[in-house]
Parts: structure tokens; sequence; C-alpha cells
């Protein structure tokens, strides 16, 4: 039996724009017949955007940020907004910059207990996020998402307290040295997509890769028509 050509898809939960290509991405695989492999990217949002910290008020209680990188997140968040309203989403901004290793360290661990855990998983921890009902930096949080999700948790506390950000420490690096620096970032053929706005040119490349192999299986959907 053919074995089904591969996206990879590069995330971080507190990426609103990696929220908005969890979709897509399940699109492209209902349509194309493609495997995602979802595989974590933490990004180190200060380093370029500064950071703040805003009370329950939404008032700027510390900040560490020029006037150009203000800009720039508003604009990122009344964006990621238009685009999520249109789609029935809601993205809340977050009151401080958060440390996603351990909801990247889950995500990794739902992926060893199947496909259907970690879709659960990424959604649940997506969607709680951006509505500020989840606290990704809380290990008794991210170990009842992944029971939620219908992951094995035997050893899955060990896992998070130890091996797991250790783990998103290399994958990170090793992101890092095939040229990933952000988030979403696909991976298609060998070729490196960063953005949702390439999505149109994804699909294009994955059309083209089911015409230069016809034995590629064929999605349900094609399945159906």
């Amino acid at each position: 039996m053919p074995v089904p050509p591969v996206v990879t898809v590069y995330i971080d939960y507190k990426s609103p724009y990696a929220y908005l290509a969890k979709d897509p991405a399940y699109e492209l695989a209902r349509e194309f017949g493609v495997a995602i492999d979802w595989l974590p990217y933490v990004l180190d949002i200060p380093s370029f955007l500064g950071s703040a910290t805003l009370d329950a008020d939404g008032q700027v209680v510390e900040q560490n940020r020029n006037a150009h990188q203000w800009r720039r997140v508003k604009y990122l968040y009344m964006d990621c907004r238009r685009q999520a309203k249109t789609r029935g989403l809601i993205i809340r901004g977050p009151r401080k910059i958060w440390d996603s290793t351990l909801a990247a360290a889950g995500m990794l661990y739902a992926k060893r207990h199947g496909e259907a855990a970690l879709r659960r998983y990424n959604d649940i921890v997506f969607e709680r996020f951006w509505k500020r009902e989840l606290d990704i930096e809380d290990p008794a949080i991210i170990l009842a998402v992944l029971a939620e999700a219908g992951a094995d948790t035997a050893g899955a506390d060990a896992y998070l307290a130890g091996e797991g950000p250790a783990e998103i420490g290399r994958a990170s690096r090793a992101a890092e040295e095939t040229g990933i620096f952000g988030v979403p970032s696909f991976v298609v053929d060998g070729e490196q997509f960063w953005g949702n706005e390439h999505l149109p040119a994804i699909r294009e490349r994955l059309a083209a890769c089911r015409r230069r192999d016809p034995s590629q299986p064929a999605s349900p959907l094609a399945a159906k028509a």
C-alpha cells in the first residue's frame, strides 16, 4: 500500500497564527491524503517583539518594548482577530509572554499515543489558551488535558518534569538547523513555507506532487466524489 506524503507543520501554542493554521492543515490532510507531522518550535518572542505584562483590566504594568514593536503587536492581534472572526474562533490577546515549553512537551507526549489523541490535544490547547482559559505553564493542567485528549498519562508527569522540556529544546534547535525560524512553518516536498498566506502555494505543490506520482493514495474526499 502506498505511503502517503508528509507535510511537516511547526507550531507554537502561543502563536495566534499557528492557531489559525491548525484547521487548514487538517484540510490539506483530508483533501490530498497527506500525513501531517506536527512538530514544536518554541518562539523567543521577546527577542523580536519585546515583552509586556498586563493586569486584569488590560493596563500595562511592566513592559520592555519600543514604539515600533508596539505597533507590530497591535497590528498582529488585530489581524488575527479579523481572520478568527470569519471562522468563528476566539483570540484574546494574552496578558504576558507565556513559556509554551510544557504545552509543546505535552504535544510530543500526545503524539506518541496516536493521531486521535494528538488532534484532540491540539484542539483543546489552542482553543482554551486563546480564550484565556488554559494555563500552559501549569504541569497539572497539561496533564489533565492529556488525559482529556485520550492519552495514557502513566508516566506523563515525570516526562513533563524532565525529559519533555529537554526534548523540546532539542527539537527547536534541530528545527533551526533546517532553517525554521517562525511559526506556522510548513515543509512540503523538501521546501519550507512560513505563514498561512502560503497555503495556496502549498496546495499547488501538493497537487503537483500527486500529478508526478499518481500512485499516491487518494483523499477520502476524492473517493466520495
